[in-house]
């Protein structure tokens, strides 16, 4: 089956990467295409997916538009049965269920005084009252899913899940504005870093338009406190050790290098994602083994 999916500035639309994250992470193809936030791109590319007004937006194969992650998460685990957006067990599943519901209609204030930014990461953010509430019921309701579904991995009800996915943009906003939470709360931001499908998206973010100045703070920077990308740099096309693109197969028109080696591609924007986290992506790094 053939998915479209509208989204926003990938460094910034924390709901973007919800949807985003329940075919990348699930292994399920899709076609996306990007609007810029605060424009006249995202109301006119969604003219064409009535009635919705929001990124992110489905499209199915048979033009079924579904708008909002809760719809589309459902909608691709009823068609996709077997690929573990729920978890399999009726509990599990449950509890998952609880807590992606609450975490599409909750914690306001978090959202309002930390609004996802890929880009950077703030040594402190003065977080308010209301926020260190909202951080309270997170750390609360990931303890209570791990304890009641048994879960044995990183993750919230056993295997990754769709849950997890709800969750990625606010372990983003806990790195991004390093907010106040306990180790086991820390672990589980640092498997949301470190998850093969978020850095995919966030290398991307990195290089996705210019900076919007409505994400901008005034607070002091850190390093980003996921994995550190190997120390890639765009260069000029020449003498690449392929001709063409590992992604796409096209000739290669655009170059980076890494460790002496010059690795070709088909546009600037493979190439500029594969500088922003190189070992993000299994194409390129079969490559660069090979």
């Amino acid at each position: 089956m053939t998915y479209d999916l509208v989204i926003g500035d990938r460094a910034y639309s924390s709901w973007s990467l919800r949807g985003w994250l329940l075919f990348d992470a699930f292994g399920i193809p899709v076609k996306t295409h990007s609007a810029r936030l605060y424009t006249d791109e995202l109301p006119t590319l969604l003219k064409d997916y009535f009635p919705a007004k929001t990124a992110p937006t489905m499209r199915t194969a048979d033009g079924t538009v579904v708008p909002e992650t809760i719809a589309i998460a459902e909608e691709l685990a009823t068609h996709h049965p077997d690929a573990g957006i729920w978890p399999e067990g009726s509990h599990a599943r449950a509890t998952a269920r609880v807590l992606a519901s609450e975490m599409h209609a909750g914690f306001t204030a978090l959202r309002s005084h930390c609004a996802m930014n890929l880009r950077v990461s703030y040594t402190d953010c003065q977080p308010t009252p209301e926020v260190l509430a909202d951080i309270k019921r997170l750390e609360t309701l990931w303890s209570w899913a791990r304890q009641t579904t048994g879960s044995t991995t990183p993750w919230l009800c056993g295997a990754y899940s769709a849950v997890d996915a709800f969750f990625a943009p606010v372990a983003a906003r806990i790195a991004g504005y390093n907010l106040p939470v306990g180790p086991d709360a820390m672990l589980y931001v640092n498997a949301h870093l470190a998850h093969p499908s978020f850095r995919r998206w966030r290398a991307m973010g990195m290089v996705d338009g210019a900076d919007q100045d409505f994400y901008r703070r005034d607070y002091p920077r850190r390093d980003w406190p996921g994995p550190v990308p190997l120390p890639a740099k765009a260069v000029d096309c020449a003498d690449t050790v392929n001709t063409a693109c590992a992604y796409s197969g096209k000739p290669v028109t655009h170059a980076l290098e890494l460790y002496g080696r010059r690795f070709g591609f088909c546009n600037a924007f493979c190439r500029d994602k594969t500088v922003a986290d190189a070992e993000a992506w299994p194409k390129f790094m079969a490559l660069y083994h090979s």
